[in-house]
């Protein structure tokens, strides 16, 4: 009542500040709550026209209720109203169209604010929503995609609560990291009515709690968690059944001790069940059924069946008391197959599974026997054969005799001092104790299961904090309430209380944390009702175990009891139609209860006779379920209830729960037709006073139910003052100042927040709503005047504009006719004109027609006699060429055949000599001498060659400079020509027309002296013509004649080139045979002893060119030295190679000088061409060493320069064996062959092709891999470097600190510098620089574009607004790195920057669907779209997002998405290398290396003097 009396005074003083205009909510019998505009207010009366077209009047004067009874009548609403109270709530005209994530950021925090809230975020599939530190989960009955995978688990690791949407992952992930971090064990209640998703939702918390703490079990069995998981499928068989609301009611309470170590990993974990509802084993109502392993087994294999004698459900009493037999989609025989697999899994062995499916058919056996009276009075028997044989096969499964289990039924003993003496029973009683035995064996083999699952799973001892979920019932209120009701009920009171009390403990923590005063909230809970209930000895359940002690206690005396001692508590009532049913006024409402089954269903005692018949069992397993019972000393020990049992466990349940920090998660039923996208609102609103969410907002109620940030309110409220907020910075100061000037009493400023007690929002919002009518009406006036300006403006224009029209019309006419009349004149002067030029004209164009054809037909005279002639000419000059090419391609021919013949013979003839005069020293020495006169011979050649060239160029040039002049000169005098033939013709024209004006001289001797001129002048230009023709023909016989001496002199100088090249090998020969001759004959004469001089080489060497065996091993013994010595020098170069390595050799034309030392040395020393060898690995470890220091970039900058330049000379290089040319064959192509390797040559080329062999092969591979693993390192040292300014990025979104957030982009653009100053430094390919910048903006666009989908607070006008500067500063340094290094980088920020564009693009909601999917975004996914656009708020200028209508078209294609195998809306970072070796060698060039000058200290070593030659 007290809640009731502090709402009714906040919804008074809230309608007290209601004006015309304010937008309300009305309470309505069917839907809930109406929203509407007040029309009106006279006085006390409210007019309220509402959204659907009705109109209200609502009296303030005196409490009054407003039925609305919507008659639909002709298409129109009638409303009735009755005065009784009055509930009016103001509504919040700028809460977003999505709702807020968290209801305490509500500006009213009231039924209606709250169920609209949730109906927003309902049908945008946002299921979750907090209130304070509870989520509140509302059943969507259907998949939503991509909701709970583990790449979600991990967006939530770590993540603080809040700072992601609602999720059960979120409290889950608060639980653990409380645990971990302060070492206090966590629970979390699960609660909510039947089909709400409480079982669900603790399936989520518990797999995410088994990917926090998960680990892996011993090989071949299965983790803790992993069994905690699939322990599920077993107790929903054998708890869970069919109710009117859920086709999978949990009917027990089931409390999850899951155990953990120190180190935050699973280590154990306990199953506790509470009031298992046995009564549904023997009583069912339509449509409801009775568990579900009652159905399976009857659909087991026909084996199993005839096995334990089972048929269908319809053939047994404890299934057939309701027609509902099948499930829609469910298939009971798999689901028996599911249920045993699922015993296995959990540790329960083949025959315990065949003992407890045993037993199960037992009790549906049982069911089946019926007891009629027998002879003797009050005794019974069973009814018929029928009965006889469900008796026979229940013993037989039992185990048991079955006469006894027979006696049992009809008979009870009782014990006397002297004696026992035994009664027979009734049929009722008879039945009553069948019943009873099926519902304790039903009880006993529940809690069997969970006791072995138990064992399976495993407890830590050690473990000294657990996390705890709580799935319990919510609160029922049905039509027949019985004893399973009361106790539910009390549970949820127990709960609630906990609830209340941590709801006002975080209340206090956000009080204390803002530093305000809260000492006078007053804190109210439902102990009352609790001692009502548990007190003891006047309570309920006291009462009710006093009344099972009595054997004559009948439950109307129990009520009559209840009535007697509880008739002035207010808490208390009695029902005016029933004498045996009684109300308890509870937190969530009155409920009433029906005591026919409260005495029967409290006594939780097993008949003496059924105990000691199931102990002597010869089922082991049904024995163990009655073990003998313990020796008891007094008589009221004997007693025990079902009651006091389940109060003890509560209150063990709550002192679990009171040394756990608790976190609550509210689960409601959306529709009782249990489909999608249905919202009741009554329905629901009853689950949250149920749920205790009303409650909470009573308590938040009771303080400062209205909280905002200091810079929310002031951009809210800032109309009052607003040129005093424009001069404040301080937020503290503007907030008083605001309120001051509002004139509120009681609110308190808090560190960050503005605390208003309620009715205090919506009086701001009254006084807002005043503030802007006036200024409403001050644009009215100045419109109004501007239209009335405008209008006269108008009328003052037309007017002139009319004057001017008539003006204009008379001037037109005047100037109309004055227009005519000069016409007129021009049109006579004209004609006169036309006719007189008419005539010339024609007597002109006879004249020059006539002068056309006489010339024209001379001309064509002419032009056939120089054809005829011109061919005569072509023909004898073809003629004589022919002839003469004929004779000449004859000759050259001959000649041809007969040189190559000739030198062919002689060529063959050297060869023979040179192979018989290989092995002679004078004979090698003859060949120089020959070679050198050869090369003389060649020189003067050489020299005649330039000589006769120079001289042919000398002639050349006169020849030219003669034919430029004679040319020259012929051109002058066709000019003449031309002239004088223009003259001649304007001279014929003359005297043509003298002749025409001496009609006397005769026009045909004219035309005849005029064509015999004309004739003359062009034979002169034609012979001139021929003789250009012909001096042109010698000027190209004359250059032709000179390339082709050209070409002749440098073949002469490229066999000068090769004479020389042989020479020198030649003499290099000979002096090695001559030093080799010299040591020959200092060994001789080691060996002999003696003083003779050693005999000449060349006359000891025989005609084969063996040596004598003395000469022979002595010359072996020399060259094994001498490899020795090569051998040891060998490595000596190798360990210098290996340590110059090692050090910092600088660069060299843009190239790294250690990459040059090493190519060159291995190409030298031909290691690539060898089978067996250690240098590469020797460089390898060198490589490998060199990158342990992956922090230094510099060092690793470096490195990848030098390993990526030497990988692209190795790709040069090495090429296969089927790749060589073919060995020249010819004496000339050995000579050019041998040219081309020598050193000479060599250095002429730096990459050279080698036939590698496997080692190099190895190591070129090894190379790649060292090549790719440094980029990586890079690549990722930058991406570290830059995650941290990332996160400040988005950070500054919503965290407000000190530093300017621009310093955060600044400090991204400043590692990008530092990184492409260090890459430019050390002249790393500029391939792998547009790699690397590509693949970090790529991550910078996977991060900025993630926190955009995962952060509402993200998706907001201003927050668009700052990463669109961050995005240009971006820009600007792309275009700064210019394209050679950035190339494609900006591109890779595409996600990102079309996100952006839509956050600060203007207007949204005129933005249809094609044009947010096709032309605003078309890269993003239908997905990332429908999250953007949900998460968006305009926090500037509180413009609306996208129209509801873009929303839905969203939501339907991401449902046509749901069944894809990738349908995750968030982007991923590709961590693969992006660049193969052939993008390497493609972007070098070997003429980088040509002019490389290594300046390292090996120049000065001799053995390496090949890198500078």
């Amino acid at each position: 009542m007290k809640s009731f009396a502090m709402i009714l005074s906040v919804m008074q003083a809230s309608a007290t500040n209601i004006i015309v205009g304010s937008q309300v909510w009305v309470e309505d019998p069917e839907i809930a709550w109406i929203d509407g505009d007040v029309l009106e207010i006279k006085g006390a009366d409210i007019k309220v026209k509402l959204t659907s077209g009705k109109e209200v009047s609502l009296l303030f004067a005196e409490p009054v209720l407003i039925f609305l009874q919507s008659i639909r009548n002709l298409g129109v609403y009638l409303i009735e109203v009755v005065t009784t109270s009055a509930h009016v709530y103001p509504k919040d005209p700028e809460a977003p169209s999505c709702g807020v994530d968290d209801m305490t950021k509500l500006a009213y925090l009231h039924e209606p604010g709250v169920l609209e809230n949730l109906k927003s975020r309902y049908s945008m599939d946002e299921i979750y929503t907090y209130t304070g530190n509870i989520l509140i989960a509302v059943n969507p009955f259907k998949r939503i995609p991509h909701l709970y995978d583990k790449h979600m688990m991990g967006q939530y690791k770590g993540a603080s609560l809040g700072e992601l949407s609602p999720h059960p992952y979120a409290i889950a992930d608060a639980s653990y990291r409380h645990m971990v971090n302060e070492g206090i064990s966590q629970s979390i209640l699960v609660s909510g009515e039947s089909g709400a998703g409480k079982t669900e939702s603790t399936k989520n918390l518990m797999q995410y709690l088994a990917y926090m703490g998960g680990r892996p079990g011993a090989q071949g069995q299965r983790s803790v968690e992993q069994q905690v998981l699939e322990s599920n499928p077993v107790l929903e068989a054998f708890g869970n059944a069919k109710t009117l609301r859920n086709n999978n009611s949990s009917r027990f309470g089931k409390f999850v001790e899951i155990q953990f170590n120190e180190r935050g990993k699973i280590s154990g974990a306990a199953i506790r069940t509470y009031l298992l509802e046995r009564s549904r084993v023997c009583q069912l109502s339509d449509p409801e059924r009775n568990y579900h392993c009652f159905y399976m087994i009857c659909a087991a294999p026909s084996e199993v069946s005839k096995k334990y004698k089972l048929g269908k459900p319809q053939t047994f009493h404890y299934l057939n008391q309701t027609n509902c037999y099948e499930l829609n989609g469910v298939d009971e025989s798999k689901e028996y197959h599911a249920t045993r697999k699922a015993m296995d899994v959990v540790g329960i062995s083949s025959n315990e599974q065949e003992a407890i499916f045993r037993v199960v058919a037992a009790i549906l056996h049982l069911g089946n026997i019926e007891f009629v009276k027998d002879n003797e009075p009050d005794s019974s028997k069973p009814k018929d054969d029928q009965s006889r044989f469900h008796l026979k096969t229940a013993a037989e499964l039992f185990m048991c005799d079955e006469e006894a289990l027979q006696d049992s039924f009809c008979k009870r003993v009782i014990v006397t001092r002297d004696e026992s003496i035994k009664k027979s029973l009734d049929p009722l009683a008879a039945a009553l104790n069948r019943d009873a035995l099926a519902k304790i064996v039903y009880t006993r083999l529940f809690d069997w299961i969970v006791g072995r699952i138990n064992e399976s799973i495993g407890q830590d001892p050690e473990s000294k904090s657990l996390i705890g979920v709580l799935d319990i019932y919510g609160f029922e209120s049905f039509k027949t309430n019985s004893f399973e009701q009361f106790c539910i009920n009390l549970t949820n009171e127990k709960l609630q209380q906990h609830f209340n009390q941590h709801v006002f403990k975080m209340e206090q923590e956000e009080y204390t944390k803002e530093e305000i005063d809260w000492s006078y909230i007053e804190f109210v809970d439902n102990q009352d009702i609790l001692d009502l209930i548990e007190k003891k000895p006047g309570g309920i359940l006291a009462l009710l175990d006093e009344a099972c002690m009595f054997p004559r206690s009948t439950h109307e005396t129990f009520a009559e009891k209840l009535f007697q001692t509880f008739k002035d508590h207010k808490r208390f009532a009695k029902p005016k139609l029933s004498n045996s049913a009684f109300t308890i006024d509870h937190y969530a409402g009155e409920v009433t209860y029906q005591t026919e089954f409260f005495l029967d269903k409290n006594k939780d005692y097993v008949i003496a006779e059924q105990q000691a018949l199931l102990s002597a069992s010869k089922c082991s397993f049904v024995s163990s379920l009655f073990p003998p019972p313990q020796e008891e000393s007094s008589k009221a020990s004997k007693f025990s209830s079902i009651g006091s049992r389940f109060k003890q466990q509560l209150q063990a349940l709550l002192e679990t729960l009171s040394h756990t920090e608790p976190h609550y998660i509210r689960c409601v039923k959306p529709n009782n037709l249990l489909k999608p996208s249905i919202f009741e609102n009554q329905n629901i609103l009853q689950q949250l006073r149920c749920g205790g969410v009303m409650e909470a907002i009573r308590i938040s109620m009771a303080g400062f139910p209205t909280r905002k940030p200091f810079k929310e309110f002031i951009s809210r409220f800032k109309i009052f003052a607003p040129d005093e907020v424009k001069k404040s910075n301080d937020d503290i100061k503007t907030s008083k100042m605001l309120l001051e000037k509002a004139n509120l009493q009681g609110y308190q400023i808090g560190k960050t927040k503005v605390f208003l007690r309620a009715g205090q929002m919506a009086e701001l919002d009254a006084r807002r709503s005043e503030v802007l009518g006036r200024s409403a009406s001050k644009v009215q006036r100045k419109f109004l005047t501007y239209s009335a300006r405008k209008k006269f403006t108008l009328l003052k224009f037309s007017s002139i504009q009319l004057q001017a029209m008539c003006r204009g019309q008379i001037g037109r006419r005047h100037y109309e006719f004055r227009k005519r009349e000069v016409a007129s004149l021009r049109i006579q002067k004209d004609g006169r004109m036309f006719l007189k030029r008419k005539a010339f004209k024609v007597i002109s164009f006879s004249a020059i027609k006539i002068q056309n054809g006489m010339r024209g037909m001379a001309a064509r005279n002419q032009y056939r006699y120089k054809k005829q002639d011109t061919a005569a000419v072509i023909i004898q000059r073809q003629c004589r060429q022919y002839l003469a090419r004929h004779r000449y391609c004859k000759l050259k021919k001959a000649a041809i055949v007969g040189q190559s013949f000739w030198r062919g013979r002689m060529a063959r003839k050297e060869l023979r000599q040179l192979r018989m005069e290989a092995k002679n020293t004078s004979a090698l020495q003859e060949a120089k001498s020959k070679l050198e006169k050869e090369v003389e011979e060649l020189t003067w050649r050489l020299q005649v060659e330039k000589r006769i060239r120079a001289g042919l160029e000398e002639t050349k040039n006169q020849e030219h400079a003669k034919l430029q002049s004679a040319l020259k000169e012929m051109k002058d005098q066709s000019e003449q020509t031309r002239e004088l033939l223009l003259k001649e013709r304007e001279a014929a024209k003359k005297e043509l027309e003298e002749a025409r004006a001496d009609k006397e001289a005769s026009s045909k001797e004219i035309v005849d002296k005029l064509t015999s001129e004309n004739e003359k002048l062009k034979d002169t230009v034609s012979s001139l013509e021929q003789k250009i023709e012909e001096i042109e023909k010698k000027y190209e016989e004359s250059n032709n004649l000179s390339e082709e001496r050209l070409k002749h002199a440098n073949e002469a100088e490229l066999k000068i080139l090769e004479m020389q090249t042989t020479t020198q090998r030649l003499q290099e020969r000979i002096i090695e045979m001559e030093t080799e001759e010299q040591i020959l004959r200092q060994q001789a004469m080691l060996t002999s002893g003696s003083k003779r001089r050693f005999p000449s080489f060349s006359s000891k060497v025989p005609e084969n060119g063996s040596l004598d065996p003395q000469g022979s091993t002595s010359m072996k013994r020399f060259d094994s030295s001498l490899r020795q010595s090569a051998l040891d020098r060998q490595r000596e170069n190798v360990d210098i190679l290996i340590k110059a390595s090692t050090e910092d050799l600088g660069f060299s034309n843009g190239k790294p000088v250690v990459t040059y030392v090493i190519y060159k040395s291995l190409l030298h020393w031909k290691v690539f061409e060898t089978e067996k060898t250690n240098v590469f690995d020797r460089l390898i470890t060198v490589f490998g060493s060199a990158i342990q220091k992956e922090e230094d970039n510099k060092h690793m900058a470096y490195w990848l320069s030098a390993t990526s330049t030497l990988l692209f000379l190795l790709q040069k290089s090495l090429s296969s064996a089927s790749g060589k040319p073919p060995q020249p064959t010819s004496l000339f192509g050995r000579m050019a062959q041998s040219f081309r390797k020598s050193p000479s040559y060599s250095n002429l080329e730096i990459v050279r092709q080698v036939d590698g062999k496997y080692p190099a092969l190895l190591f070129k591979q090894q190379l790649t891999a060292y090549v790719e693993k440094i980029y990586g390192i890079v690549r990722d040292n930058l991406k570290k470097e830059l995650s941290q300014h990332i996160s400040s990025c988005i950070q500054a979104a919503y965290i407000k600190g000190n530093t300017p957030p621009s310093m955060f982009w600044q400090h991204i653009i400043e590692s990008l510098s530092g990184m492409l100053k260090t890459l430019e430094e050390y002249h790393v390919p500029t391939i792998l620089d547009q790699k690397i910048f590509a693949q970090v903006f790529s991550y910078i666009n996977v991060q900025i574009f993630n926190s955009l989908l995962l952060r509402r607070e993200c998706c907001s006008f201003s927050n668009g607004e700052y990463l669109k500067a961050g995005l240009a500063e971006l820009e600007l340094w792309c275009s700064h790195a210019t394209e050679e290094y950035a190339d494609s980088a900006w591109d890779e920020l595409k996600h990102t920057r079309q996100a952006v564009g839509f956050l600060v693009i203007h207007q949204k909601s005129k933005i249809s669907y094609d044009g947010l999917v096709k032309d605003l975004c078309p890269i993003l996914s239908v997905q990332q779209l429908h999250k953007i656009c949900t998460h968006y708020t305009d926090d500037m200028y509180r413009t609306p997002s996208v129209a509801q209508a873009v929303i839905s078209s969203l939501i339907d294609q991401t449902k046509d998405l749901e069944d894809s195998d990738n349908n995750s809306f968030l982007l991923e970072d590709d961590p693969c290398i992006p660049f193969s070796v052939d993008d390497l060698v493609n972007f070098l060039h070997e003429k980088d290396f040509a002019e490389m000058k290594p300046t390292c200290s090996l120049v000065e070593n001799p053995d390496f003097k090949f890198l500078v030659e």
